[in-house]
């Protein structure tokens, strides 16, 4: 099992997971109470649990995919949506996964990763490569100070850095406080849509 995996695979295994609300965060739910498109072909990378995976999926949106590198989440997801597609649920490394999409969800993610420029670059570049044409970027980054402690994930950002990082590969829609966050949330996430160069 590589070091990444296994990290993951723990946190789980210890229900050490923090970040997890236990249902679909508000700013993804109403971001995707206005797409009309019901088949375009969503990736939600990072999933974990995919709160927000089965909401599209019952919302009839049939090609939402999800994507994370331990398997715990995805048996668990696969318990409460048994309906499900097993081909639309992937276990590997994003930065080996390969796929074309019109949508990637980002559910504070790109936070997840050690934040080294060459873990962000290689994040921003992995995005970029799998959308189409006209693809979009949407979803979640939280806002607030990056500590200098390498391992208290998730990490923090701001607007600045994140658009340092994906304006090479995207062109930004729109990328700013969000203002439905959960309450715990308030003043710590940005909201943002970007849309592949």
């Amino acid at each position: 099992m590589k070091e990444e995996e296994l990290y993951w695979t723990e946190r789980y295994k210890n229900n050490n997971t923090g970040w997890d609300i236990g249902y679909p965060s508000t700013p993804i739910k109403a971001y995707a109470d206005q797409l009309t498109a019901k088949s375009i072909q969503i990736l939600i990378p990072g999933a974990g649990n995919a709160y927000e995976a089965e909401y599209l999926w019952k919302a009839g949106f049939v090609n939402t995919h999800i994507l994370d590198i331990s398997e715990i989440p995805l048996q668990e997801f696969k318990k409460r949506n048994p309906d499900f597609l097993e081909e639309n649920m992937h276990q590997s490394d994003f930065f080996e996964f390969s796929g074309q999409f019109d949508l990637i969800i980002e559910q504070t993610f790109f936070c997840s990763f050690v934040p080294i420029d060459e873990n962000r670059s290689a994040y921003a570049k992995q995005m970029a490569s799998l959308l189409k044409p006209n693809g979009k970027l949407a979803g979640l980054w939280f806002n607030f100070p990056l500590t200098d402690d390498m391992e208290k994930r998730p990490f923090g950002g701001n607007k600045e850095l994140y658009i340092k990082y994906l304006s090479p590969y995207f062109k930004t829609i729109t990328f700013d406080p969000c203002y439905n966050s959960i309450t715990p949330r308030q003043g710590k996430e940005l909201f943002g849509i970007f849309e592949v160069l």
